[in-house]
């Protein structure tokens, strides 16, 4: 039995998105030490539209990974050989989870009503994600049995501090990255919360944020919020109201 987070940030900032920055060796050390720290066997390492393979020295393991930011929201491929990099908002929920497929990966939902709709996308997922900022957990797993689906648990952290209030445990003879994909698709996993009070406040802190921001779904109903496709889309309409008219015109055509 191994313990793993699936969904860690080896920056901890925005800016320059979607490709590496020199920070990144630095963050997966930070994140490597925090997880020996808090007896995490692996994490991995899944920043927004670009991958990057680590070799970490130790008893920690650096799982190779992507957060794709497809056209209804983010979509996790992690396992052996996920993309290098991807455009955001180019490809579809389905686009993503064949691309993960025919690279041996698994494509797992994360924060499924967080400022995003993948969840409704009619696709193959291998796995929805129990994100450690959630406050209610109970939608997350009505929707992986109404989908018939795992549920893994993730910290999606930006800061090495975060890494574990989420995380998963994977039945597995060995830790590799094929070993996980297998275990995820198996159903071999079973997703932790890590349940202490500072991190209750810290998750109501996260829910406050992002209740603010308007990100936030009703489980009950599509969704508040538009994805970031289509948030995109309202914005190109307001600095063009033009342009777009007649580009959806032509597509009728």
């Amino acid at each position: 039995m191994y313990t793993l987070d699936l969904h860690t940030h080896t920056r901890f900032f925005h800016g320059f998105e979607s490709r590496p920055t020199p920070f990144d060796p630095v963050g997966v050390r930070l994140l490597a030490a925090m997880a020996h720290r808090r007896g995490i066997d692996a994490f991995a390492t899944t920043n927004h539209d670009y991958a990057t393979n680590f070799s970490l020295p130790g008893d920690v393991t650096a799982i190779p990974g992507i957060e794709v930011t497809t056209t209804r929201g983010h979509l996790l491929v992690v396992g052996p050989d996920p993309p290098e990099a991807t455009r955001p908002r180019e490809l579809t929920p389905n686009e993503v989870v064949a691309m993960a497929h025919r690279r041996d990966c698994a494509a797992i939902v994360p924060h499924p009503y967080r400022n995003s709709t993948v969840r409704e996308a009619d696709a193959d997922f291998d796995a929805i994600e129990l994100n450690g900022k959630g406050m209610d957990h109970g939608p997350v797993t009505d929707l992986a049995e109404r989908l018939d689906l795992p549920v893994v648990g993730s910290s999606d952290a930006h800061y090495p501090i975060e890494l574990g209030r989420a995380f998963t445990r994977v039945e597995a003879d060995e830790l590799t990255p094929e070993s996980v994909v297998a275990a995820i698709r198996d159903g071999r996993v079973e997703a932790a919360v890590d349940e202490r009070p500072v991190q209750r406040v810290l998750r109501s802190a996260y829910h406050l944020i992002h209740t603010r921001k308007g990100w936030l779904d009703q489980p009950t109903a599509p969704g508040i919020g538009p994805s970031p496709g289509e948030q995109a889309s309202k914005e190109e309409a307001i600095a063009d109201p033009e342009a777009v008219a007649g580009e959806r015109s032509s597509r009728a055509r």
